[in-house]
């Protein structure tokens, strides 16, 4: 890939001429607004970057995206990206997917991206429903959810899209929403950067079919106290006066409040690297704790398209080059007359 000083680009050069149609009000469009930003610092031409998605209202993403692009087929877009990451690897590849097509009928393939861990770089966008087909409950909706397709309240348990990915050691994890520009900002460059399969959760409003699932985490009023914003290295404090913090009681994680003796030395500090910690913190959540925002763990290990190229190479230096004609007519082979 070209460098950022070899690549001169703007944000305009990355907006398509499709009209974007979401609804209006959507947070997909802040999301979008925040990857075009963030694209021409990476100094990549486009023609270097592909967007694969599958089903639903983030699926459209690729059409938004002047870039190369592929809207494929419902849950199958790890699939696709993985085979394009191995076969190209020269490639930057994004994947978009949302909380039904990524973890219903696209669970299979997102969690074994993660677990080979594929090159790819993957956004989720959780809005806790089906929007796309108007209002169905979705994995992520909470117990209890009234919607077109449980009129007296889901009984699912909802599933959690980090706790997923940390069970299958994905290297890179983190979490944003759709209302924090900036702080989506600097996650997107930090998995851009990531070497590895990187996975995204972006809490994201759906203002037609699920308003307000994420009022608390997003109000002026409140957001202060229920978002906790991780930095690698500092101690996790939040509040309004930075008076709160969290700490360990043994083994569990607590609330606490600075004063009558509780100091910021008593807080966990947060580290990336630490998968005991990346698990507390997934399980963290309202109304005992605040919601953990940015990077939760990330770690380095082979990619699954490098070591397949690795094996591929291998492979041709011991044959002595490929032959089609002697791999087809060897071992037991007859004519048809």
């Amino acid at each position: 890939m070209s460098t950022a000083s070899a690549v001169k680009l703007t944000r305009k050069e990355f907006v398509s001429d499709q009209d974007v149609r979401w609804c209006p009000g959507c947070g997909d469009y802040s999301i979008l607004a925040q990857v075009q930003k963030v694209f021409p610092d990476m100094g990549i031409p486009r023609e270097n970057i592909v967007f694969i998605s599958g089903i639903g209202c983030s699926s459209r993403f690729p059409y938004y995206m002047n870039t190369y692009g592929f809207h494929s087929i419902h849950g199958r877009a790890p699939a696709i990206a993985t085979g394009l990451k191995v076969s190209r690897p020269d490639l930057m590849v994004w994947v978009v997917t949302g909380d039904g097509d990524g973890l219903s009928i696209g669970g299979n393939h997102l969690m074994h991206a993660l677990r080979r861990n594929v090159d790819l770089k993957i956004l989720l966008f959780n809005n806790r429903i089906y929007g796309l087909t108007k209002g169905q409950y979705s994995p992520t909706s909470e117990l209890g959810k009234v919607t077109k397709s449980t009129p007296v309240g889901s009984a699912d348990h909802p599933l959690n899209p980090l706790l997923l990915a940390l069970g299958v050691d994905a290297t890179f994890i983190a979490r944003t929403i759709d209302v924090e520009t900036r702080h989506q900002q600097e996650v997107i460059k930090r998995a851009a950067e990531h070497k590895g399969a990187t996975f995204v959760e972006i809490l994201q409003n759906c203002n037609v079919y699920n308003d307000g699932a994420f009022a608390s985490l997003t109000d002026k009023e409140t957001k202060a106290d229920t978002q906790l914003m991780l930095e690698h290295g500092k101690p996790m404090v939040f509040g309004k006066n930075k008076d709160r913090g969290i700490r360990l009681n043994g083994l569990t994680p607590e609330v606490v409040t600075l004063g009558n003796g509780i100091g910021v030395s008593d807080l966990l500090i947060h580290d990336e690297t630490d998968a005991v910690l990346a698990f507390l913190l997934s399980r963290m959540a309202p109304p005992a704790f605040p919601t953990p925002l940015g990077v939760i763990r990330v770690i380095e290990k082979p990619t699954f398209d490098a070591l397949m190229n690795h094996q591929i190479r291998d492979a041709m230096e011991k044959s002595g080059g490929a032959d089609l004609d002697k791999l087809l007519n060897r071992g037991d082979v007859w004519t048809v007359k």
